[in-house]
């Protein structure tokens, strides 16, 4: 089986076994692959919780048979603290801040008309996650005028919730729309609950050309879930709805 890691997972697995006193790069490997299955990749490693953290420091796969594994009386060495450290460090959180864009002013009011997204991320101001497994969510106020980032959320914790779906959609409970490039049936029903209306673009990319095309929809004929979250009075929803299927 082969062992090759992108650069970004070795490095992130090579900062995480340095921060825990007694484990090997190849130990922690070995315990990873146990918990998480071969190859390891980012959305295995950005759902990573602290017990299988904690499992995995004592408990290993068949990968790199020589190894030897921590005993879990080393593994009880940790408190819950350093091993939700280590989990960040593993999910990406410690490499990836420098590259996090600068948040642009905001109060209440500033923006008439505007509506709030969310978009799932995992890098700079990229719109490249899952749902269940983003690092963090990006905060837009937009208006058929303008666009603004006004706020970064970071996803940690989740792993720790009873119900790490719903922990999330809590987090962007105060937008109207989520920009994701997947999410499952159960979270999009979490989300859409929370009254936050879901959008898949699987491709995924830099995230301000979607939030453009979304901003230039809000300024023409926006579709009823759109224009109600506007604000629109309901006879010119009708209206819209109208002008779009005629």
């Amino acid at each position: 089986m082969s062992l090759e890691l992108s650069r970004d997972l070795a490095l992130r697995i090579g900062m995480a076994a340095r921060a825990l006193p007694d484990v090997s790069v190849g130990q922690l490997m070995k315990g990873l692959v146990g918990q998480l299955g071969w190859p390891l990749d980012q959305e295995k490693l950005g759902r990573l919780t602290v017990t299988q953290l904690r499992n995995a420091l004592s408990q290993g796969g068949s990968i790199d048979a020589d190894v030897d594994l921590p005993t879990a009386e080393v593994a009880d060495r940790y408190d819950v603290d350093l091993l939700k450290e280590v989990v960040a460090t593993l999910w990406g959180d410690k490499s990836a801040e420098d590259g996090l864009p600068e948040i642009d002013a905001y109060e209440d009011g500033d923006m008439p008309g505007s509506i709030r997204a969310a978009v799932s991320s995992d890098s700079a101001e990229e719109l490249d996650a899952h749902f269940g497994s983003a690092r963090r969510y990006l905060i837009y106020q937009l208006s058929p005028a303008e666009l603004r980032l006004i706020d970064i959320r970071t996803a940690r914790g989740a792993q720790d919730a009873d119900d790490p779906s719903a922990f999330r959609a809590r987090l962007i409970d105060d937008c109207h729309v989520l920009f994701v490039r997947s999410i499952g049936g159960p979270a999009a029903a979490k989300v859409i609950n929370a009254g936050v209306y879901p959008l898949k673009y699987t491709e995924g990319g830099p995230a301000r050309p979607y939030l453009e095309e979304l901003r230039r929809r809000m300024g023409s004929s926006p579709p009823p879930w759109l224009a109600k979250a506007m604000n629109v009075p309901l006879e010119d929803r009708i209206r819209y709805h109208v002008e779009a299927g005629s």
